[in-house]
């Protein structure tokens, strides 16, 4: 029975190997003509002009970077704020369950919702302070452009929100799961509480936190109606996060459907490119993961298992 069991996964687990490998082949396959022809200069040239056959995702590339990294360092220290407070503060609080449970509720929310609420909420809500940005500190070339109400930090706000319950949950269990050992030894010696902390669950979760964020960062990646809906979707290369921008995913949802010919062979390329940075996200979060076993002696129960085992 034993056999078997271990055969089914090994096949379940080649399968997904194999799919991801149909994936990669389907759109560097489908995306041969664009590369042929453009080759490296697809990813450094600005222009997208189907009519005269001229395309480059350059524009397309750096929203996509840029509205993922301010989602992420926006969301990481309310994230990680939120899980500390959730694994550290009593599990039969009431406030605490009802926090959790909404975070959690969060990440079943449609992104077309997100990008709706974006719209006729979050963009009347930001436009006054957006407007005062522009006329106080419109020298940084972040904030030198008026806010036309559609923009790239507009985006990475929506997208912050969206990888939060990731950020919370993932980082919660890590939270939980340090050895409870480690917890009264620190305490035993003298330690606060906060130091507790800063000294010893921090650092002991440090790799899994780090694995959390990269996933996070993945998730935002690859976002396309909520993002579409809010950036604008203009093919401009601006410094300025108040602008109107695009990313790659955006790019392939508004032109995909009239495509022809060698625009549709230049869009798989762009995918097969957005393709490459989340695997290339996700695998250093697999490689993170990979830190060596803890000293002896610490392999205890972590404080949750003896909550269960009290209960």
């Amino acid at each position: 029975m034993k056999s078997w069991f271990v055969l089914l996964s090994a096949g379940c687990a080649s399968f997904l190997v194999f799919l991801l490998a149909g994936i990669v082949l389907k759109l560097g396959w489908d995306a041969r003509e664009a590369i042929s022809t453009y080759g490296w200069g697809f990813i450094f040239h600005s222009q997208w002009n189907s009519v005269k056959g001229v395309f480059g995702i350059l524009p397309r590339l750096y929203g996509t970077i840029v509205t993922s990294g301010l989602a992420l360092v926006i969301a990481l220290p309310i994230g990680l704020g939120t899980a500390l407070w959730l694994a550290e503060t009593n599990p039969d609080s009431v406030i605490r369950l009802v926090v959790g449970g909404a975070i959690e509720l969060l990440a079943g929310i449609p992104s077309v919702i997100y990008g709706l609420w974006g719209i006729f909420v979050l963009i009347p809500w930001l436009t006054p302070g957006f407007n005062w940005l522009h006329r106080h500190w419109g020298a940084l070339p972040v904030f030198s452009t008026p806010f036309p109400g559609r923009s790239l930090l507009v985006a990475a706000l929506i997208l912050s929100i969206m990888i939060l319950p990731t950020i919370v949950a993932l980082t919660r269990d890590l939270l939980v799961g340090v050895p409870l050992e480690l917890r009264l030894a620190a305490l035993s010696l003298g330690a606060t509480p906060w130091e507790t902390i800063v000294n010893v669950v921090l650092p002991y979760t440090r790799s899994g936190i780090i694995s959390t964020v990269l996933l996070a960062l993945g998730r935002a990646l690859g976002e396309t109606m909520a993002v579409t809906m809010v950036i604008g979707n203009a093919n401009v290369l601006s410094l300025s996060w108040l602008a109107p921008a695009d990313t790659i995913a955006s790019l392939l949802a508004n032109n995909f459907a009239e495509a022809r010919d060698r625009e549709i062979s230049a869009l798989m390329y762009g995918a097969l490119v957005l393709l490459a940075i989340s695997l290339g996200v996700n695998l250093t979060a697999e490689l993170v993961l990979l830190k060596p076993e803890p000293p002896p002696g610490v392999e205890g129960k972590s404080r949750q298992s003896k909550v269960q085992e009290k209960d």
